[in-house]
């Protein structure tokens, strides 16, 4: 690790900390999250990563808080798209309100892990292999268009492989029982459609990770500095979909301006040894077509709503 060990392991101790603070003192008591609780936590997650970049810039130098600051706003960015993902699945699984953030509290948590997984993995292949640059900007380039050509976002929980394996090893009941991921049924423990959801939800993960981590390693090749933007955007994630669920769907152009995000990052990758495209003008690209997606959503709102009811996947008793 570029980094020393304490470092890390003090990162992670707030980390957990304020995890732990978020679940048991200010949730300890399950309810339907309001906009405005919401909100404040948003603004919380913000401030701490904007205070840490200022740290960084302090112990670190300013062009490695620049890059930090670079891969948060590109992690901020993709992670919205997050938010169509976690509607659209606890709507199929009819999700009631209060229980939506304890699924989104341990499938941040899981992600937190896989992340840190994705990074070292994605490092020690750059360093061991350098023409995999190629492939991870040739990747972000197809995602982006890909994505930009994506007309309507659905997911299809039944095609989901891994909640195939999970449903024909571990007994599942139809039934909410509270928060429960597991309950006792006729002297056996079975797995409730919490659990389903919290599937769900981690293997939707890792697609987005597959994204994300080649597009902040077109700016830093800097473990920490990866794993701490990312953290800090996945951290922030819970709250702001309590803060935006509810209007995701009037930034109907916001998907557009991801993808040119995904398509620019993945040029800056694949140019890098013949062009080597400054930062602050990496940053300055990142921000303005975030921000015209949403202005343009704004300006030119979506006259026809064309989006249709999901229905309940089955689930086996």
């Amino acid at each position: 690790m570029e980094h020393s060990l304490t470092l890390w392991v003090i990162f992670n101790a707030f980390i957990i900390a304020m995890l732990l603070i978020d679940l048991f003192v200010f949730h300890g008591k399950e309810h339907e999250e309001s906009i405005k609780e919401a909100l404040i936590w948003t603004g919380v997650w913000i401030t701490l990563a904007l205070v840490f970049g200022v740290g960084v810039y302090y112990y670190m130098g300013s062009a490695t808080a620049l890059d930090y600051y670079t891969g948060y706003l590109i992690e901020k960015s993709l992670s919205v798209d997050n938010i169509f993902v976690f509607l659209l699945v606890f709507t199929y699984f009819q999700v009631p309100a209060e229980y939506q953030h304890k699924v989104l509290f341990w499938g941040i948590f899981g992600a937190l892990v896989m992340r840190f997984l994705f990074i070292f993995i994605g490092v020690a292949l750059l360093e061991q292999f350098h023409w995999i640059i190629y492939v991870f900007g040739g990747f972000l380039v197809y995602t982006g268009i890909k994505l930009a050509l994506e007309k309507d976002k659905e997911v299809h929980p039944e095609k989901n492989p891994v909640l195939l394996l999970v449903r024909r090893f571990i007994p599942t009941v139809k039934t909410y029982y509270g928060s429960n991921f597991f309950v006792k049924k006729m002297g056996r423990r079975v797995a409730t459609p919490m659990f389903v959801v919290l599937i769900v939800i981690e293997t939707t993960d890792v697609v987005f990770a597959l994204d994300s981590i080649p597009a902040i390693l077109a700016i830093t090749r800097d473990e920490f500095i990866v794993y701490s933007s990312n953290a800090f955007a996945i951290l922030g994630l819970r709250a702001l979909y309590f803060a935006l669920a509810g209007i995701m769907k009037l930034f109907h152009y916001l998907h557009y301006g991801l993808s040119l995000i995904l398509i620019f990052v993945g040029i800056k990758m694949l140019t890098a040894e013949f062009y080597h495209i400054p930062t602050p003008w990496a940053l300055g690209v990142i921000a303005f077509t975030l921000t015209a997606s949403i202005v343009a959503s704004i300006m030119f709102p979506k006259k026809e709503d064309d989006d249709l009811p999901v229905e309940e996947i089955p689930v086996d008793e």
